[in-house]
C-alpha cells in the first residue's frame, strides 16, 4: 500500500510516498526506513524500486523529495545544500516515528549516492536512527578531493567566489546543468555521468540543474569526519568497486570504513556507479 504523505521541515512542506507493508495487522507496529536519494534525485525515480521491496520485507518506509525538489516546497529550485537536507532527513525521521504503523524504536536510514553521505552524517548525529545503510555513496571529504586535483579545486573555488559576490550584489541565482553531452559544461562531467543520469531518472518534475552555491556547500560538506561516532548504531557501506565519477574511490571508502567503529559491514560489488539501479544488481 502506498499513500501520498507530507511533512512540514524548517517551515515548508516536504512531499513524500509512504509505503506500508500489505499484510500488516491494525494495530501492529513495524520497523521503518527513511530513504535519501541522490543529487537533485526526485522520489518518483529510483527510489520507488528499492521502497517497494523494502515494503515487502516488512518495512514501512518513506521516500520524499528534499526542499527545492521535486514536489516538495522551496525557492529557488535546485538547491544542494548538505546540512539543510540532512535537517529534511531528520524531520522525516520525527513524522514517521509518529506513525501508528511504526515502531520508533526501530527506524533505519537509506541513501543511495549522494544521499549516501546525507545518512552517513544523519546517522552519526540522530541516535534515533539503530541502522545507516550508504549504496554507492559518493563519500567526498573535502581534504581528499582537493588532494585529488588541486588545479581543478582551486579553479572551482574562484568561479564560486566570483558568483557569491554577484550574488551578494544583485541577487541573482546561477546554475548549472548537472550532466550533459561531452564538451558542455555541467556538474558531474563525462559519457558515465550523462549516459547513467539520463536513464535512470524517469520523473517529469526532475530538472537536470544546480545552483552554483550548491556547489559551494557540498565542497564545504564533510560527512564523515566524525563517522567514529556513530558506533553503537549499525552501518552498512555498499561502494561500486568500479566506480567511475570519484577518484581514487575504494581508498575513500576503505579509509571510511576503517574509521567507523563496530557494529559494521561492507559488501563491495564489482560494478560501476549506475549499476546498482537495475538488475541482476537491483
Amino acid at each position: 500500500m502506498r499513500r501520498d504523505i507530507t511533512f512540514a521541515s524548517k517551515g515548508l512542506r516536504c512531499s513524500g510516498l509512504l509505503y506500508v507493508p500489505d499484510d500488516l495487522k491494525s494495530g501492529q507496529k513495524a520497523p521503518a526506513i527513511v530513504m535519501a536519494n541522490g543529487l537533485t534525485g526526485v522520489k518518483e525515480a529510483v527510489l520507488p524500486d528499492y521502497a517497494e521491496r523494502f515494503a515487502a520485507a516488512g518495512f514501512v518506509t518513506l521516500a520524499f523529495d528534499f526542499r527545492f525538489f521535486g514536489d516538495s516546497e522551496g525557492e529557488p529550485r535546485s538547491q544542494v545544500f548538505p546540512l539543510e537536507m540532512t535537517e529534511d532527513c531528520r524531520n522525516a525521521i520525527t513524522w514517521v516515528s509518529q506513525q501508528p504503523e511504526v515502531d520508533p524504536g526501530r527506524i533505519g536510514v537509506w541513501g543511495t549516492s549522494y544521499g549516501g553521505v546525507l545518512v552517513i552524517w544523519v546517522g552519526t548525529f540522530d541516535k534515533r536512527v539503530k541502522a545507516v545503510v550508504a549504496q554507492v555513496p559518493a563519500i567526498l571529504p573535502p581534504s581528499m578531493r582537493r588532494a585529488s586535483n588541486p588545479e581543478g579545486w582551486d579553479r572551482l573555488g574562484e568561479l564560486l567566489l566570483r558568483d557569491r559576490i554577484e550574488r551578494y550584489k544583485t541577487g541573482v541565482v546561477n546554475y548549472m546543468k548537472l550532466v550533459a553531452p561531452e564538451g558542455e559544461p555541467c556538474c558531474l562531467p563525462g559519457k558515465e555521468a550523462y549516459d547513467g543520469v539520463m536513464t535512470i531518472v524517469k520523473a517529469p518534475n526532475w530538472r537536470n540543474q544546480i545552483t552554483l552555491e550548491s556547489l559551494e556547500k557540498m565542497r564545504e560538506f564533510d560527512a564523515v569526519s566524525s563517522i567514529e561516532l556513530m558506533s553503537p548504531t549499525a552501518l552498512l557501506l555498499i561502494p561500486a568497486e568500479k566506480e567511475g565519477l570519484i577518484r581514487s574511490y575504494m581508498d575513500i571508502v576503505r579509509a571510511t570504513y576503517e574509521k567507523a567503529q563496530p557494529p559494521k559491514d561492507m559488501i563491495v560489488l564489482p560494478i560501476g556507479h549506475f549499476e546498482i539501479y537495475r538488475e541482476p544488481w537491483l
